[in-house]
């Protein structure tokens, strides 16, 4: 069912590329309504507007708050062509049908990335254009809903190859994106003033998504919602992938527990090297040297802006993408010597408040895993000395950041065996020893660090019988007191910290 617009109501934030579409809508005899600079903005391009004003007999009020809210606006886009008693009510009334609206909202996200002051955020609470917007919505099969300045490169398209004629397709896709748009919007608010606590009912606001070469794998679709250059300033390098930004967002979670210089590595979500060290290089060096053969083709985090001696060190292998708060102009120039290496410098944390994960036919929501440990509980035969507190603490947090069942074996703050994803505790610490013998280190004297507590006293006797001389645990089996016992019985640190790290 073709329909011809005769008429339009125009009210936008928005004037970007609406120029074309005013002046085609000015050339094909269209009846235009507008409001406030939307109105100047028409009139300055030298095409004939109708003040909303004129029509509904009503100023713009209350500051501005009410322009358009008002039967004789609301009425023109409601009205359905085919009930005889709905004409008849607009000729009663005087109400002329309004074919096409062209509303978008006010910058509601944008303002409260922009400010703190909340007089100013609640006044870019939008009602009247949600209003239109849905009103139009409603009504597709007779009006042509624009809610974004997105879709007005389709509006002209439209316009022009159908001189203003549209199928009922053509307005009930509209409509799809205008609620879309709405929802988003909603969502937005609603998540403002929840200050990011969990809502009775799952909801989430994203912007229209970026599109990746595929998902996980190559059969897989893959779209990213999200503004990555808020958080990056890509200096070099290809487009990222879909597991590019799993592996980036694993990274970026993982460095920003870090105060000292420290580099990491990461592959497939795991650190598979880590260290912290006096100098970028040292760091780097320790972090490669706890698995080399993992290293190959990983992302590579640093908290430390990069130095060309470091880059230099760094661009022996091969790595997919590097992360820094900042790199030296020399280090830049031998980074930037291989094409796709993608170069990310970091401009601010990633703030991660809620987790999702869709599972059976629904969506869990978590908060997320902030903190590494409640207390500092030494159960063991001794105190921790200073150098081992700093190797437990190491480990804990690295720790934390590896697939459940986990295991981190730390010494000198350096990674040198891990064991993940396991299904028993058991098989993650024998993985994390052959780690640890594959790459010739030396286990005595390291740490250890479990994602859970131990149910029995295996992890501690193998533990011990490698030369590991602290652990640090969550706690809470009811058989605590297996491993405590036998801890202090072979002169071992013991520290439980209350908090369990299982990650799935």
């Amino acid at each position: 069912m073709q329909k011809q617009i005769k008429s339009a109501l125009i009210s936008v934030f928005y004037k970007d590329n609406l120029e074309n579409i005013v002046k085609k809508l000015g050339e094909q005899g269209v009846t235009i309504y507008s409001t406030g600079g939307t109105q100047k903005f028409i009139e300055e391009l030298g095409v004939k507007c109708v003040a909303v004003e004129e029509l509904t007999a009503y100023p713009s009020i209350l500051g501005g708050r009410v322009k358009t809210l008002h039967p004789k606006v609301f009425g023109g886009i409601l009205a359905r062509r085919e009930n005889a008693q709905d004409l008849e009510q607009l000729k009663q009334y005087e109400i002329p049908e309004l074919d096409l609206v062209i509303v978008d909202l006010y910058p509601f996200e944008e303002t409260v990335k922009s400010t703190t002051e909340e007089q100013t955020i609640i006044e870019k609470i939008d009602i009247g254009g949600v209003s239109l917007i849905r009103a139009a919505g409603k009504n597709y099969k007779d009006v042509v809903i624009v809610a974004s300045k997105d879709q007005y490169a389709d509006l002209e398209k439209v316009l022009t190859e159908n001189n203003g004629n549209t199928s009922i397709e053509d307005r009930r896709a509209f409509a799809a994106k205008a609620f879309e748009v709405c929802a988003n919007y909603d969502v937005a608010i609603a998540q403002y003033f929840l200050h990011n606590e969990p809502a009775a009912y799952f909801q989430v606001s994203a912007a229209e998504g970026q599109v990746m070469r595929y998902g996980e794998n190559p059969h897989q679709r893959g779209v990213f919602y999200g503004d990555l250059s808020e958080i990056f300033n890509k200096l070099h390098g290809k487009e990222l992938s879909y597991n590019n930004l799993v592996d980036v967002d694993a990274a970026c979670q993982l460095i920003q527990e870090f105060a000292e210089t420290t580099f990491a590595v990461i592959k497939h979500t795991n650190v598979c090297g880590i260290a912290s060290r006096s100098t970028l290089k040292e760091a780097w060096e320790a972090a490669l040297a706890g698995d080399k053969e993992s290293a190959f083709g990983g992302v590579l985090v640093t908290n430390t802006v990069v130095d060309k001696a470091t880059a230099e060190s760094i661009s022996e292998i091969f790595f997919e993408i590097l992360i820094a708060p900042g790199f030296d102009a020399d280090a830049l120039t031998v980074l930037q010597a291989k094409k796709n290496r993608i170069l990310l410098q970091q401009l601010k944390p990633v703030v991660t408040a809620n987790v999702y994960k869709n599972v059976l036919n629904g969506v869990l929501l978590q908060e997320s895993d902030k903190g590494s440990y409640k207390e500092w509980n030494e159960t063991g035969a001794r105190p921790a000395t200073a150098a081992e507190k700093a190797d437990l603490e190491f480990a804990n947090i690295v720790c934390k950041h590896l697939k459940s069942n986990a295991i981190a074996l730390v010494k000198d703050r350096q990674l040198i065996g891990k064991g993940c994803g396991q299904t028993s505790r058991i098989d993650a610490l024998r993985h994390a020893i052959e780690k640890a013998n594959q790459f010739r280190f030396d286990l005595k004297g390291a740490a250890m660090a479990s994602d859970a507590f131990f149910p029995f006293d295996d992890c501690v006797r193998i533990a011990h019988e490698e030369g590991i001389v602290s652990v640090i645990q969550p706690g809470g089996s009811v058989r605590d007191n297996d491993s405590v016992e036998f801890c202090k019985q072979n002169g071992m640190v013991m520290v439980m910290t209350g908090m369990r790290h299982f990650r799935h």
